[in-house]
C-alpha cells in the first residue's frame, strides 16, 4: 500500500501543472522543457550551450595580514601595482589568501607587490580565491536567471590537476549567446552627464554597483505605459570618508540638476548618441563596460531634495523606462553586471565551450527511451525464462518500473535536469534492483513450496541480509562520485544511491509482501 502511495505521488510530481517548470514573465523556455510531463532536460538531451573556464587571476596564500582589515591589505597591495585598484584586490582572511583579478597584472608583478607591501606569503600560485568563485558562481547564475534562460546552471568543478574551473551549462541556447553573456567581467556604474558653460557636455561618476545597498525588481507603473527600478542607495561609511549617497548628492546638486529640474515640464533628459540636446538637460547614464546602456532624467521632487540635503537621510529613487523589458534589462545590469574576475575564454585562454543541436538533444530522448523499453523487455525476458511462473516474475518487473516511475517523479518534483548520466543512473537502477528480486525469489523458492507465513519470513529475512549488504556497499562505491565536482558522473552516482535507498527501504520490502500474499497457504 505504501508503495501504491509514493508511486501515485510520483506521477501527480511528473505530470500535474503545479509542479512544472515555473516561468517569470517574459522568461523563455526551450521545446525541451516543455511536454507531457515535467520532467526537464539537461544539455545532452535538450541541446544547448557548455562552457568550462578559469577565473583570471593569481592568488598569494598564506598570507600573514599581521592583523590589518582586508580592505587595508587591498588597498596597500594596490598601492604597489601601477595597473590595478583596490577594486582587483581580494584579501580574505579566512582563507589566509589575496589575489588580484586584473587582466593587466602578471604573476611576476603580482609577487613583486606583495613584496613590497610588506606581507609575508607562502606561494603565488594561478587563480582566485574560493570566496571569488563563489561570488563569479552566484554573479553568472543571476545573469542566467534574470536574462530568462530557463534550466541553465552553474556549478564549481576541478580537475585532476587541482585547478578549479566555472562550468556553465544552458539548455536550448546557442553558442555565441552564451559566450557573449559571459564573456565581459562587468563594470556598472551611474554617471552624471551635464553640459558647461560653452555647451560641451561631460560626464563623470557619481554611483558604483558597491555604493547601491538595495535594488529592486523591475515593476509596471500603475499610471503610466512605463516601468521603473527602485534604488536604494548606501549612506554609511568608514569615518572620515563620505557615503555613496552624500557623494552622490553632492554631485548632482553641483552639477545643477536642482535647477534644471525644477520646472516640471523638463523633467527628462536630452542625451542621445553621446550628446546633451535640446535644452541640455542633465542626465543620469547608466554605463556597462564603459558604454551607455540607459539615460534618465529626474523628478522635481528628487532634484529639490538633493539640492537640500535630506535626499540622503532615505537615499532612494527610481529609474525610470519606457517599458517593462528595458527596466527588467535595468536590473540585469546593476544586480549582475560585474564578475569579481573575468572568465578565461577567449580564443587562446584555457576555457573551453561545445554545442548540442537541439535536434541531436531529441535524438538522444528518443535513443534513451528505447535503450529504457529495451532494458525492461531484456530482463522481463529473462526473469520469465528463469522461473516460468508469472506470479513470481510479474510483481517482479512491476515493481522494479516502479523504482524509475520514483526516481523520475523526484526528478520532476525537484526541478533535476536529466542527462545521459542520470539516464545510465536509471538503467542500473533497474538492473540492480531486478538482482535483489532475484535473490529474493530465490531465497524464498529454493527449498521447495512456501507452507507458511513463518517461513517465508525466515527466508526473506536471509534474503533481505544479503541485499542491504550489497546496497550498502553499492552507497559507499557511489558516495565519492555523487559529493565530489566530477561533472557528469555527479547524476549518476545521485540517481542509483537514490534508487538504491527507495528499493531496500520500499519496494524490496513491498515485493516481499506480494509474494508472501501469492505463495503462503495459510493467507
Amino acid at each position: 500500500l505504501l508503495l501504491v502511495v509514493v508511486v501515485i505521488g510520483a506521477t501527480v510530481a511528473l505530470f500535474a501543472p503545479q509542479f512544472g517548470p515555473q516561468t517569470a514573465p517574459g522568461e523563455n523556455v526551450s521545446e525541451a522543457q516543455q511536454g507531457v510531463t515535467n520532467l526537464q532536460y539537461g544539455l545532452d538531451l535538450a541541446g544547448g550551450t557548455r562552457v568550462r573556464a578559469p577565473l583570471v587571476g593569481y592568488t598569494a596564500t598564506e598570507v600573514d595580514f599581521d592583523g590589518d582589515l582586508p580592505d587595508e591589505v587591498a588597498t596597500a597591495i594596490a598601492g604597489e601595482l601601477e595597473n590595478a585598484s583596490a577594486t582587483d584586490i581580494t584579501a580574505v582572511p579566512e582563507e589566509n589568501a589575496v589575489d588580484v583579478t586584473a587582466t593587466s597584472v602578471t604573476e611576476s608583478q603580482f609577487r613583486a607587490a606583495m613584496d613590497a607591501s610588506g606581507y609575508a606569503y607562502g606561494n603565488i600560485r594561478p587563480g582566485v580565491t574560493q570566496e571569488t568563485r563563489d561570488v563569479a558562481e552566484q554573479v553568472i547564475q543571476d545573469k542566467i536567471d534574470q536574462t530568462g534562460l530557463s534550466g541553465g546552471t552553474v556549478t564549481q568543478v576541478q580537475s585532476l590537476t587541482g585547478e578549479y574551473f566555472i562550468r556553465v551549462e544552458v539548455p536550448g541556447e546557442n553558442r555565441s549567446s552564451v559566450t557573449s553573456l559571459l564573456a565581459e567581467r562587468g563594470t556598472v556604474q551611474i554617471d552624471i552627464a551635464y553640459a558647461t558653460e560653452n555647451g560641451t557636455a561631460v560626464q563623470e561618476e557619481v554611483l558604483t554597483q558597491d555604493g547601491i545597498q538595495q535594488l529592486g525588481t523591475a515593476t509596471q507603473s500603475d499610471q503610466s505605459p512605463g516601468a521603473y527600478v527602485p534604488v536604494t542607495v548606501r549612506n554609511t561609511a568608514p569615518e572620515g570618508e563620505q557615503s555613496p549617497a552624500h557623494s552622490f548628492q553632492q554631485a548632482v546638486a553641483d552639477r545643477g540638476f536642482a535647477s534644471a529640474y525644477e520646472d516640471p515640464r523638463t523633467d527628462s533628459c536630452e542625451y542621445v548618441n553621446g550628446s546633451l540636446t535640446g535644452e541640455r538637460n542633465p542626465c543620469l547614464l547608466l554605463t556597462v563596460d564603459g558604454e551607455v546602456v540607459n539615460s534618465f532624467g529626474m523628478s522635481p521632487g528628487l532634484a529639490s531634495g538633493m539640492r537640500s540635503g535630506e535626499w540622503a537621510q532615505d537615499p532612494r529613487f527610481i529609474l525610470q523606462t519606457q517599458n517593462f523589458s528595458e527596466s527588467r534589462q535595468v536590473a540585469i545590469n546593476l544586480r549582475a553586471g560585474a564578475l569579481p574576475a573575468s572568465l578565461d575564454i577567449g580564443p587562446n585562454g584555457e576555457g573551453t565551450s561545445s554545442y548540442i543541436a537541439p535536434s541531436q538533444g531529441q535524438a538522444f530522448r528518443t535513443n534513451s527511451l528505447l535503450t529504457g523499453l529495451i532494458a525492461v523487455f531484456a530482463v522481463a525476458g529473462v526473469v520469465f525464462f528463469r522461473y516460468g511462473e508469472v506470479e513470481v516474475a510479474l510483481p517482479m518487473i512491476v515493481t522494479a518500473l516502479s523504482e524509475v516511475v520514483i526516481l523520475l517523479g523526484f526528478a520532476a518534483g525537484i526541478g533535476y535536469p536529466l542527462d545521459l548520466s542520470v539516464i545510465a543512473g536509471f538503467i542500473a537502477v533497474i538492473g540492480t534492483g531486478v538482482d535483489d528480486l532475484i535473490i529474493i525469489a530465490d531465497e524464498v523458492m529454493a527449498e521447495g513450496d512456501v507452507n507458511s507465513r513463518r517461513v517465508f519470513q525466515s527466508r526473506f529475512k536471509k534474503a533481505f541480509w544479503v541485499i542491504g549488504a550489497a546496497a550498502a556497499t553499492t552507497i559507499i562505491a557511489m558516495s565519492p562520485l555523487a559529493v565530489l565536482s566530477l561533472g557528469d558522473l555527479q547524476g549518476f552516482a545521485i540517481f542509483t544511491i537514490l534508487g538504491v535507498v527507495v528499493g531496500v527501504l520500499l519496494t524490496r520490502p513491498a515485493y516481499g509482501d506480494i509474494l508472501r500474499a501469492l505463495l503462503t497457504r495459510d493467507k
